[in-house]
């Protein structure tokens, strides 16, 4: 848009002044053309410079709280890592983020709503492997495609697996573990969230990777899996560090493997799986979480979001926190989380086309 200067004005008065200074019904039509010219010339960049300062005060975003939809109900990892963050995001983004728990059918719920909601940047969800790369693959009744109705932000953290047995087992380590799930061949089970969790996925790769017949005993969430490895109803445990630890410190569970990116502070002398010579299984169990945003939402909007968050994980606070629950900070660009998503689904769609993992819930 051309801005009009004061000169200009001016040049516009003076063209009306030569003319006279009030227009007269005795003036020529020449006079009467110049004069409203110089008026229309004033009018012209009167109204130039209010669509100027209209464009400059435009409100800069965030104006007001900005939603974090965590698509799990509260209390669980998923929700502990979104309220931290959540918290360390006020200061960067200069607004607070509420989060806003939408849990039921896997995630489905919640990301559906936060691939509806206006993008505008005042709704963003919390996304992790299950809501953006096993349920879509898993899941025929999925109506949400992350790569489609979602915009990445960022990779935001990640949470290590741990692979553990009873104590009274006799597994001293993953080899010893290998060595006799074989020799029990399907007499050793295993049990997951549900059929098409990411516990179900694992196990199927465990199965695949290690050459062993582990069965599957679907639960009703993650609490009645750790109790039935307690109680020696199944025989091995794949969870998240955090919701172990306890056990582990308390000698009842024995590690044997994790699934990370390095190996657990707390658990040094216990291998990741990418170091025992299998990293698609080591990638496939780690559980990562993103942040996203409507498909849609501005550029401008994305990259100051980005920009909070990662400014958020890199405070010292919430590093110690994050360190305190197992839980790795990443951060990085929304291209990042468009590729762990991308590569997570590749890796998802073969192995439940090999493995014919979801046969048994047709």
């Amino acid at each position: 848009m051309e801005i009009c200067h004061l000169r200009d004005i001016d040049n516009g008065l003076r063209a009306a002044l030569r003319q006279g200074v009030v227009v007269s019904s005795g003036w020529s039509r020449n006079r009467r053309q110049a004069v409203v010219a110089g008026v229309l010339g004033m009018v012209g960049c009167a109204v130039q410079g209010g669509a100027f300062a209209q464009t400059a005060a435009q409100p800069t975003y965030p104006q007001r709280p900005v939603k974090l939809v965590v698509p799990f109900a509260p209390g669980g990892s998923t929700d502990i890592v979104a309220r931290l963050v959540a918290e360390a995001m006020h200061a960067p983004l200069g607004q607070s983020v509420v989060v806003e728990n939408k849990a039921g059918a896997g995630g489905m719920v919640g990301a559906e709503a936060v691939a509806r909601a206006a993008p505008d940047g005042y709704t963003v969800g919390l996304g992790s492997i299950s809501t953006l790369a096993v349920n879509p693959v898993v899941l025929p009744q999925v109506r949400v495609d992350p790569l489609k109705d979602l915009a990445p932000v960022l990779p935001l953290a990640s949470i290590a697996s741990v692979f553990s047995v009873r104590p009274e087992l006799g597994v001293k380590d993953f080899g010893s573990f290998v060595r006799m799930a074989k020799a029990q061949g399907d007499r050793w089970a295993v049990g997951s969230s549900g059929v098409g969790s990411v516990g179900h996925l694992i196990l199927a790769a465990f199965n695949r990777d290690l050459g062993l017949q582990l069965r599957h005993i679907p639960y009703k969430g993650m609490g009645p899996v750790v109790q039935s490895v307690l109680s020696g109803e199944t025989q091995m445990l794949s969870d998240q560090y955090p919701s172990s630890a306890p056990h582990i410190q308390n000698g009842l569970l024995q590690p044997f493997a994790v699934a990370a990116e390095a190996r657990v502070p707390a658990l040094p002398r216990v291998p990741t799986l990418a170091e025992l010579g299998y990293p698609e299984l080591n990638s496939l169990a780690i559980t990562w979480f993103g942040l996203v945003v409507p498909a849609g939402t501005p550029r401008p909007v994305v990259a100051r979001l980005n920009a909070a968050a990662n400014a958020a994980l890199q405070q010292p606070a919430l590093r110690a926190r994050l360190a305190q629950l197992g839980v790795q900070p990443l951060g990085g660009t929304p291209a990042q989380l468009q590729q762990m998503v991308v590569q997570t689904t590749a890796v998802v769609r073969k192995l439940v086309q090999q493995e014919r993992v979801m046969d048994a819930a047709q």
